[in-house]
């Protein structure tokens, strides 16, 4: 492993001031970039974690905040700002434009490779960024199967992969399969991985308060989602010798 850097980072969006958690890899070239988002309850160090590993793979990686610095570990606080957030594409565009300028603007990012990687809440921002036509190299969701305003994915311009339990109840078999036909009308390149016996938030490691019903931790499903994010990370935005 290489050595990296970390700080963080104050930036303006959805009316708060977000705190983002930013990671550089050694060296001082241009490097290809990583918008990471995290689950609904927000930015925790499960993600801070996630963009460390990446910069020690080589990328600029920022974990970009949801809640203006909070973690909502309260299910109904949670739940009362993901539900309206998630119903209204504008906002979640806005949030992760807000993310994509402030990894733009850090000198170590190369701006014409970047890709977006999100969990839950931050998948779907991710999604929509691509739904908005934002140039990203590959969108990576996990638990993030929502579907977008008609005729808007045809905008999406690089390779997608989702993964999703086969258990989770938040994103059923009849969501999967509308997100499936709207990828498929649009013509996008996508894949979808079906973990078997897995529950919501299966890559998230157990925490110390309650959750909404239907929220489980699998470590081998979890182990096995981030190697697949790494390959496509790996094949679209390879990381330069």
């Amino acid at each position: 492993m290489t050595a990296i850097t970390t700080r963080s980072v104050a930036y303006p969006a959805d009316g708060l001031t977000m705190i983002g958690h930013l990671a550089l890899p050694a060296g001082v070239d241009r490097r290809p970039a990583v918008l990471l988002g995290p689950e609904g309850t927000g930015l925790s160090d499960v993600e801070r974690r996630r963009a460390d590993a990446l910069a020690e793979r080589g990328y600029v990686a920022l974990a970009f905040d949801l809640h203006g610095g909070r973690y909502l570990s309260d299910p109904e606080e949670m739940l009362a700002r993901c539900l309206p957030l998630l119903a209204d594409a504008d906002r979640m565009r806005d949030i992760g434009r807000a993310a994509l300028d402030v990894v733009r603007a850090e000198p170590r990012t190369d701006p014409e490779r970047i890709a977006a990687v999100g969990y839950g809440t931050g998948g779907a921002i991710g999604l929509e960024l691509g739904r908005a036509g934002v140039d990203l190299r590959a969108i990576g969701t996990v638990n993030a199967l929502t579907t977008g305003r008609p005729g808007e994915a045809a905008r999406i311009r690089c390779p997608v992969w989702v993964g999703v339990g086969s258990e989770d109840p938040i994103m059923p078999p009849a969501q999967r399969d509308a997100f499936v036909e709207e990828m498929r009308a649009a013509g996008v390149d996508w894949r979808l991985v079906v973990y078997g016996g897995a529950l919501h938030a299966f890559h998230h490691p157990p925490v110390d308060h309650p959750v909404v019903p239907g929220v489980g931790y699998h470590p081998q499903h979890a182990r096995r989602a981030w190697r697949d994010i790494v390959a496509l990370l790996d094949e679209c935005l390879p990381v330069p010798e």
